[in-house]
């Protein structure tokens, strides 16, 4: 059982992270259950913007995307900006659009994306509010992706109002409702990692996009 984290923090390592110290709560309860866990920050690659699996010309999304296509758990975790998603967590997410419209990564039997039969969930770290909305938008687009979204999925920290102490310093590793959903997010992850293996989801979207366009007027509009 493999899980991916991609850290998606402003901060390039080797410098410190709160979002780092949220991910090695989760980190510590995988290896735990016996998952083989891997961490990485996007900011250490050299990551375009774009739609695209490779734009080319030192392009590193493609190591990335090769550790999200091997693994049974992925957990994109992110900090907390104006409210919103870090900007490196959105790229994470137009990055992964190219499922939908390039060759390779549907099964040609069932166009079942590679993402089908994984599971995916968040971790979030920031100042007052957003936490909610952040988790929304990820959680959204991984089930959109096709990954499978279990539930109970996102944990998260947020502190007070304006600037106050972050995570660490205000001892948010101490914090009772943060602990209950990253061990509830973890236990829910690995169950359902293992029973896709098991018993993996066998639609086939090919033969329901054909169903779809015998009743329907205008399919390709």
């Amino acid at each position: 059982m493999k899980a991916f984290i991609l850290n998606c923090t402003l901060i390039p390592s080797p410098n410190f992270s709160n979002t780092d110290a949220l991910i090695n709560k989760a980190v510590a309860q995988l290896q735990e259950q016996g998952a083989e866990t891997e961490v990485l920050r996007l900011v250490d690659f050299k990551v375009k913007f774009g739609n695209e699996s490779d734009l080319g010309d030192g392009d590193e999304w493609p190591i990335l995307l090769e550790k999200i296509r091997t693994c049974n758990i992925f957990i994109l975790a992110t900090p907390i900006w104006m409210g919103r998603l870090a900007s490196t967590a959105q790229l994470v997410i137009e990055r992964l659009d190219a499922i939908f419209h390039e060759e390779g990564f549907a099964d040609e039997e069932t166009g079942q994306y590679f993402t089908y039969n994984k599971v995916a969930g968040c971790l979030i770290t920031g100042n007052e509010d957003g936490a909610h909305s952040c988790a929304a938008q990820v959680l959204w687009a991984m089930q959109e992706f096709g990954f499978t979204i279990p539930p109970n999925v996102n944990a998260y920290w947020v502190g007070l109002a304006g600037r106050g102490k972050d995570y660490v310093e205000a001892g948010g590793e101490k914090h009772y409702f943060t602990n209950q959903t990253v061990r509830y997010l973890v236990a829910n992850l690995m169950f359902f990692a293992k029973l896709l293996k098991a018993h993996p989801i066998d639609t086939n979207l090919k033969e329901l996009d054909e169903k779809a366009k015998k009743e329907s007027v205008k399919p390709d509009e």
